[in-house]
């Protein structure tokens, strides 16, 4: 017998990361349900950014256009290198701070048991773009996992082969955080990273 259409639904909303069977239930109801006009216009929106939306051909963070609005840009710092694993940790750098600097995304970070190795991130042309000799720093924004850190180190190294300075953003305990409700790791990784007070 086959799957009726409202099970496919809802097994097709439970690709969303987070959502689970009984919210993707709940979703499919309410389309169905209350607005069925906002779920035409999701699924034409999906249809259109699964066929039009790529990764840039610089930095490869996702765009429509060859070039994305910040690569594009001729008034970023293109000295400076801010490595990010996912396009949305870019667009969190974006909103919080005043970095000016320009882009490079991984699209994850190296994990050889999930088949994710230097190629695969793209670190063939990290190493084109680095061997162009305009960037002068790269920022390692990757996060503070053993697969983050390994990543980090590898890129640090490519990066000590073409003559780029390297830094590292600082990880630690957060701006209004209580010391008791910190991790042992965090917390350990902040008193280590600890730095002279003037």
């Amino acid at each position: 017998m086959a799957e009726s259409l409202l099970h496919t639904l809802i097994e097709t909303l439970c690709c969303l990361p987070g959502v689970g069977r009984k919210l993707a239930q709940l979703m499919a109801f309410h389309l169905l349900e209350r607005d069925r006009e906002g779920g035409r216009r999701l699924g034409d929106t999906l249809l259109q950014a699964m066929q039009r939306i790529g990764q840039c051909e610089r930095c490869r963070t996702l765009t429509e256009e060859a070039l994305c609005d910040i690569c594009g840009s001729g008034k970023r710092d293109s000295s400076q290198l801010c490595i990010v694993e996912t396009p949305s940790e870019l667009s969190a750098i974006e909103q919080a701070t005043d970095y000016h600097g320009l882009y490079f995304v991984l699209h994850g970070r190296l994990s050889p048991l999930d088949g994710l190795g230097p190629r695969e991130l793209g670190l063939d042309l990290l190493s084109q773009r680095l061997a162009e000799g305009e960037v002068e720093e790269i920022i390692l924004a990757t996060n503070p996992t053993i697969e983050g850190e390994a990543t980090a180190h590898f890129v640090s190294e490519l990066a000590r082969a073409h003559g780029v300075r390297t830094t590292r953003i600082a990880h630690g305990v957060p701006l209004g955080g209580e010391l008791e409700y910190t991790d042992q790791s965090t917390l350990a990784h902040a008193f280590g990273s600890r730095q002279l007070i003037d």
